[in-house]
């Protein structure tokens, strides 16, 4: 097995506060530098809050781990300033193919419209990922990384939270006003408050191989019910950048999972499906789905995200897609909370937003494992029933589940405003905005999202007359700022002259109307701050 291609360690470095007589005081500490870690890190630190970074290693992990990232990520990946790096490197794809022993039951298409700034999918090691936002967070005057500094102890405090740091020169005190608390799947941070962490775990096992190859497979994402080289399983291929394949390969619940992981095991499998044996192996592991979560998010000043808060399969990406959309959720939040322009009840709504996320992706992976591991007779019935109608209709290729792909969560909560079903466009309150290929002012190519930003934005029609003064507040005029000449903004927000929309710092759609309403968008405005 060939070295890992790629392993960032970083040097510990004795902090002022392990040398100060008072204990030091910080308005966030995150703990946890990895994806969801490092996301809520550099959002909150763009927002102008001091943020201080913990975690208990010196490196970025080891194994390519997650490796595929959403259209909706990577536009988030964009306002953090790490998309380009992410779309240079990675591989970029939208199609997939399903297979039953070697016949192409169908393929499909992920992102089949143009106007678009990001693709459906990118496909990069996690530990590329990471390095990314290491580097970009350093950028960052309001952000401080300290690495071999683990958190050994949490206590609650009438104001904030109160944590022991133990490192190679010994245990240091610190306090938080508040504390994220991102530390994955084995969470210290749950353990040390003592947390359950309800869920299920299923008994099939699932290899993963990443494999060094130059193979003569599309970009594409493709998946075998059965197939004619592991007959009686499920096999996922995928490709990653520097001619590296993720193949994802179902063993059953019966697997001796030690000798599944020998090379003297995995290679003739292999050399069965690809045909050749010119390839190395880069990285192996074997893992069970696991469907958990907290039952809480928010423990008073304690606030969990990503893993540590919820867990789910691997299959459709979810995993991590959903951890980074929990940063972007609570950094907004958190940073009006902190600079007084919000109450602290606003930090419930990221329970309930990130939670009912949670339960969709658990609803979800779930679902998919019972598909691609059928547990009974029954559910084998209905699978292989579902495989032979999707050759033939449309209508069962919606039932054939490898593994539904991650999707952004459209948040049913107070912060938006329902409005009925008068408008006929695939954006509603509560969902993020669809991006647009648009015209800047000065008649270059611009687009929607990047010109919103992360700010709390109000989106105006041009109707012809003087658009409205709002001021305090950031606004968009379609039709001056920015030209739908395309009318890419026009079919995905059914817009009319003097149409109004509110989008939340999240560049989720907060409230729309047909014409200005000054008081109903303030009133609006209020009500997405948690008033």
């Amino acid at each position: 097995m060939t070295a890992h291609p790629a392993r960032y360690q970083f040097a510990y470095r004795r902090s002022r506060d392990q040398d100060r007589t008072t204990v030091a005081r910080h308005p966030v500490v995150v703990i946890g530098a990895g994806l969801v870690g490092l996301c809520a890190a550099i959002d909150l630190a763009q927002r102008g809050i001091a943020v201080l970074l913990l975690d208990e290693s010196d490196r970025i992990g080891a194994g390519s781990r997650g490796i595929s990232y959403a259209k909706r990520t990577l536009e988030i990946f964009d306002r953090l300033g790490i998309a380009r790096r992410c779309l240079d490197k990675g591989i970029t794809w939208k199609v997939g193919k399903l297979f039953q022993d070697s016949e192409l039951l169908y393929a499909f298409d992920l992102l089949p419209e143009d106007g678009h700034a990001m693709p459906a999918f990118v496909n990069l090691q996690q530990y590329y990922l990471e390095h990314f936002l290491v580097e970009r967070a350093c950028q960052l005057d309001q952000l401080e990384i300290r690495w071999l500094n683990k958190v050994t102890a949490i206590a609650a405090q009438p104001d904030g939270v109160a944590l022991s740091v133990e490192t190679p020169d010994g245990v240091y005190p610190l306090e938080a006003c508040w504390v994220i608390a991102a530390d994955g799947v084995r969470s210290t941070s749950r353990g040390l408050l003592g947390l359950d962490f309800p869920g299920e775990a299923f008994e099939d096992c699932f290899l993963i191989s990443d494999v060094r190859m130059r193979g003569a497979f599309p970009t594409e994402r493709w998946f075998w019910f059965d197939p004619p080289f592991f007959k009686g399983h499920s096999v996922l291929l995928h490709k990653q950048p520097d001619d590296v394949w993720r193949i994802d390969v179902h063993l059953g619940p019966d697997a001796d999972v030690e000798a599944e992981r020998s090379p003297g095991r995995i290679i003739p499998r292999l050399e069965r499906m690809l045909g050749h044996t010119d390839f190395t192996l880069e990285w192996v592991s074997v893992y069970r789905f696991q469907c958990r979560r907290l039952r809480q998010f928010v423990h008073d000043r304690v606030i969990f995200a990503g893993d540590a808060a919820h867990q789910v399969s691997p299959f459709g990406g979810r995993g991590g897609n959903s951890g980074i959309q929990d940063a972007e959720n609570l950094a907004w939040k958190l940073a009006l909370v902190i600079k007084g322009e919000a109450p602290a009840d606003l930090l419930q709504s990221y329970h309930l937003e990130r939670a009912a996320a949670a339960d969709e992706n658990i609803a979800q992976s779930t679902r998919s494992t019972d598909f691609i591991a059928p547990r009974s007779q029954a559910e084998m019935r209905y699978r292989n029933t579902a495989l032979a109608l999707a050759r033939q209709t449309d209508f069962a290729k919606r039932m054939v589940n490898s593994g539904r792909l991650s999707t952004a969560y459209a948040y049913a909560t107070a912060l938006s405003t329902p409005d009925g079903d008068s408008w006929n466009c695939p954006t509603r309150p509560g969902a993020p905005l669809l991006d647009a290929r648009m015209t800047s002012l000065g008649g270059g190519s611009a687009w929607l999202l990047e010109a919103v930003g992360g700010e709390e934005t109000v989106l105006y029609v041009d109707d012809g007359r003087a658009p409205p003064d709002l001021p305090g507040r950031k606004r968009l005029v379609i039709g001056q700022d920015l030209h739908d000449t395309e009318g890419f903004f026009a079919r995905r927000y059914d817009a009319t002259p003097g149409a109004t929309y509110l989008v939340r710092p999240d560049q989720h759609l907060a409230a729309r109307w047909r014409q200005f309403d000054a008081a109903a968008i303030e009133q609006a405005s209020r009500r997405l701050r948690g008033f």
